[in-house]
């Protein structure tokens, strides 16, 4: 499908607002809708992006809308369909903004809906896909009524897909997340590890439709938030087939949805107790027992942040981390201040820690480019310890983070097994502070004999105080060393024979 096919179907009664012959002819690779004012990080090149216009307000300037448009243009959007219903019209600085930078600009009035088109652009291109007969191209009735059935009876997704695709002969077939999770699969389908199962989504091989969750709070999907409907075998089943079966499952994800939200406003009553010491015990195992966790221990306690993001963005993150583990239930929520926090029935028996360090990854290439870091608990035995828990958590949270401040790490409080592992946690503040503080004149100083006191201390500490192999190190004849270490003694106010004022400044150097 081409971008000027879209503005042949009456139905849609769209109106090209500005594109060159070039551009329309571009080929539709899919469907994102988004309110982002950056959505760069979730489109894919090819893609329509839908936008209702929510990031827009009444006099934003044009670096505004280049904003947005130069980002679709950076991950080569085939086009933008823009909403008419916020604003009443399209923005004119818009239209300028598309025109410079070469993207093809199409209004969308207030009757159309934005599924309307996607499910108009994913009907034809299936339907180019397809060569088999008229026939084949729908469900049978009868699967159909069974299949409201099920929804009706809130079956669970295996019981849905399983009779789906038993007409077929039940070929292989998964449901599966944007991180590999195996949310049901027919019986036919041999078990996948998460790594397996994405490496599935990433391949060439096979059929994938995209199940996208309800629309979030910026009009836009969440990168945790899509399923996928895959088929290893690519003609197993007709595409009007493979539609019709993605619509009931996008019904049962709008329902479990439902059930998602209200355990997550228990989840966050929940966090809102944790936080608060001393917990009230009795409200405390009443709020455990509301947010589906055993009112007995042991837990764990895991914060999560998402770049500048500590609320529902790394919310999703850390829940759909959780999930990869059923046989450790959990509530997932934010605290009154706004941070993601995990509440887990830990196995005692199972390394938790080393799981979830290993899935990590996986969320990351959900939102390449952005931090996403964790910190985790140590065990607690009873729910009057997950206060504390949660300050481990938060503690190896800042050790995560400045360890790796661009990347995607997890930390345990039992990782934190050395003096800097242990400073790595304490705020950036307070180790520059520390740091001056105990190393005075030296931290302070840019003349270059301040900058060779500082080497030598160093090196002095990392050869353990011995003044030979200091000197080796260094090229330097011992006297000197002597020399210098009298000099850094002086200036600081410590005495390097003392084991305590070694370790203080061994880790005012571990805070520069």
């Amino acid at each position: 499908m081409h971008v000027e096919d879209l503005l042949q179907l009456d139905s849609l009664d769209l109106t090209l607002l500005w594109g060159e012959d070039a551009l329309l002819a571009r080929e539709v690779g899919g469907v994102t809708a988004t309110d982002l004012e950056d959505p760069a990080r979730f489109l894919q090149p090819g893609e329509l992006v839908l936008s209702g216009l929510v990031w827009w307000a009444a006099g934003d300037g044009r670096a505004k809308a280049d904003r947005f448009v130069s980002a679709l243009r950076s991950t080569g959007a085939a086009a933008l369909l823009a909403g008419e219903e916020t604003h009443g019209t399209v923005p004119e600085v818009l239209v300028e903004s598309c025109r410079a930078h070469r993207i093809a600009l199409i209004s969308v009035p207030a009757h159309t809906t934005f599924r309307a088109i996607t499910e108009a652009v994913y009907l034809r291109q299936w339907g180019d896909l397809s060569r088999r007969p008229t026939g084949h191209y729908a469900l049978p009735e009868n699967v159909r009524t069974e299949l409201a059935g099920l929804l009706a009876e809130d079956a669970a997704p295996d019981a849905l897909l399983d009779r789906a695709f038993a007409h077929l002969g039940g070929p292989a077939c998964y449901l599966l997340t944007a991180t590999g999770r195996v949310v049901a699969r027919t019986p036919a389908a041999p078990f996948l590890t998460a790594q397996q199962a994405a490496r599935e989504l990433a391949g060439a091989a096979g059929t994938s439709l995209r199940i996208d969750g309800d629309t979030g709070p910026d009009g836009g999907f969440g990168p945790y938030d899509s399923w996928h409907l895959h088929l290893p075998g690519e003609a197993d089943a007709p595409p009007r087939v493979l539609h019709e079966i993605a619509d009931v499952l996008a019904q049962y994800r709008h329902h479990a949805g439902r059930r998602e939200a209200a355990g997550r406003r228990a989840a966050d009553e929940l966090m809102a107790l944790v936080g608060t010491a001393p917990s009230d015990g009795a409200a405390l195992d009443s709020a455990l027992h509301a947010a589906g966790l055993p009112a007995s221990g042991p837990y764990r306690v895991v914060v999560a942040s998402l770049g500048g993001d500590d609320g529902d963005g790394a919310v999703g993150a850390l829940a759909e981390a959780l999930r990869h583990f059923p046989d450790e239930p959990f509530a997932a929520g934010r605290l009154p201040g706004g941070e993601a926090v995990a509440v887990v029935r830990a196995d005692p028996d199972a390394d938790g820690r080393t799981a979830l360090r290993d899935l990590w990854p996986a969320l990351h290439t959900c939102r390449p480019g952005t931090p996403l870091h964790a910190g985790v608990s140590a065990l607690a035995a009873a729910p009057d310890g997950l206060d504390s828990a949660l300050s481990q958590a938060r503690y190896a949270l800042a050790a995560a983070r400045a360890d790796a401040p661009k990347d995607a790490r997890v930390t345990s409080v039992e990782d934190l097994t050395t003096l800097g592992t242990l400073l790595a946690g304490v705020p950036a503040e307070v180790r520059t502070a520390f740091s001056s503080r105990v190393l005075g004149p030296l931290d302070r100083g840019s003349s270059s004999s301040h900058r060779m006191l500082l080497e030598t201390l160093e090196v002095f500490l990392a050869q353990h105080g011995s003044w030979a192999r200091t000197a080796e190190a260094l090229h330097l004849h011992v006297n000197t060393v002597h020399y210098r270490i009298q000099r850094i003694e002086l200036l600081t106010g410590r005495d390097l024979s003392r084991l305590d004022h070694k370790l203080d400044l061994h880790a005012a150097l571990l805070c520069r």
